[in-house]
């Protein structure tokens, strides 16, 4: 099972490398990897994706019910934020704040008298081995990708051959790669939950 895990996240990797320079290939010199691009679609699905699994996870799991909610719902802010200018487009202008603020309200009411338990509930998650996945995948996508992206840093290197969609594949890129990362630990979290539920049930 364990080869057969590893196989499916080898491909899942190369094959979102493979979409992300498939967009290149198709479009040529007219591709810029902007919002409404299949990159950006790609996370939008996987951070979607990761939102339901840590939500599976919440539902099996009453030890890690606390951690994989706040998870979810960071997921799911994140999910919100990527698709920020569908909303602005079909729902008002600012639209994904106000959605992101529902969450995030959302959470504090979920954790309301239960703030004692918050730390339990981390520490028993950090203890799982999808942890270290997360934590690579969400500094990869909040920092690694931000600090590669620096406009700044490739007019730097390509000088007067400067072209703003080298810096947006290089950035959106290892964005999505930091989805995929988290992605694939929300897939283990939620596997970890079924075979611990599965002991449980025949102990």
């Amino acid at each position: 099972m364990f080869i057969l895990r590893a196989f499916f996240y080898l491909f899942l990797v190369a094959g979102v490398a493979q979409l992300i320079s498939l967009e290149g290939y198709q479009q040529l010199v007219a591709a810029d990897y902007n919002e409404h691009s299949l990159t950006e679609h790609l996370q939008d699905l996987m951070s979607f994706l990761s939102c339901m699994l840590f939500l599976y996870a919440a539902r099996s799991n009453e030890k890690l019910n606390i951690a994989s909610t706040l998870l979810a719902a960071l997921m799911a802010m994140m999910f919100v934020r990527e698709s920020d200018s569908l909303l602005d487009t079909y729902v008002f202008d600012g639209a994904w704040q106000t959605v992101v603020g529902v969450i995030f309200m959302s959470v504090l009411l979920f954790l309301w008298g239960r703030f004692s338990a918050i730390y339990v509930s981390l520490k028993a998650y950090s203890e799982q081995p999808s942890f270290g996945t997360f934590l690579a995948g969400f500094i990869t996508i909040l920092a690694f990708s931000r600090l590669m992206g620096r406009g700044s840093f490739w007019q730097a290197v390509m000088g007067d051959s400067y072209m703003r969609v080298v810096k947006n594949i290089v950035e959106e890129g290892i964005e999505t790669l930091g989805y995929t990362l988290i992605l694939i630990s929300a897939i283990e979290l939620a596997l970890a939950c079924r075979r611990y539920n599965k002991v449980k049930k025949h102990a």
